[in-house]
């Protein structure tokens, strides 16, 4: 008998510029849906609240220190081999140069270029968001 695995929350930052681009980074090849572009980001540790670990991932993924972010929505998706539960928030207010800091390749796409770039499944409807606002 299978056991179903846990959902994985994840905080999720779709980091905004004065531009209106947003930051993407690819995932490394040898992780979980490899080579695709993310919003940055990563899970939620049992004693902290959601911006609290959007602000540290953040930090360590992009370079970046978040003052503040906003709800943008909230998902779960289930690829078969892992659950996750995307907590997605805007994050426009923020210092410092984002970049790849654990030697992603990243850089910023306008938001009406998001369709071109191969995400995970789960991350469809953030670029279908994104995309909408903006018309």
């Amino acid at each position: 008998m299978s056991t179903k695995p846990a959902t994985l929350v994840v905080a999720v930052g779709v980091i905004q510029n004065h531009r209106q681009e947003i930051f993407l980074c690819r995932r490394h090849a040898k992780q979980h849906q490899g080579d695709k572009w993310e919003f940055p980001g990563g899970k939620v540790e049992a004693d902290e609240s959601v911006p609290d670990a959007l602000a540290r991932e953040l930090a360590e993924e992009v370079g970046i220190e978040v003052h503040s972010s906003q709800p943008f929505l909230c998902l779960e998706h289930d690829y078969g081999d892992k659950k996750v539960c995307l907590d997605i928030y805007l994050v426009s207010n923020f210092s410092g140069q984002a970049h790849g800091r654990e030697g992603q390749v990243s850089r910023w796409v306008p938001i009406s270029e998001l369709h071109h770039y191969d995400f995970p499944a789960a991350n469809g409807p953030i670029v279908e968001k994104l995309q909408k606002a903006q018309r």
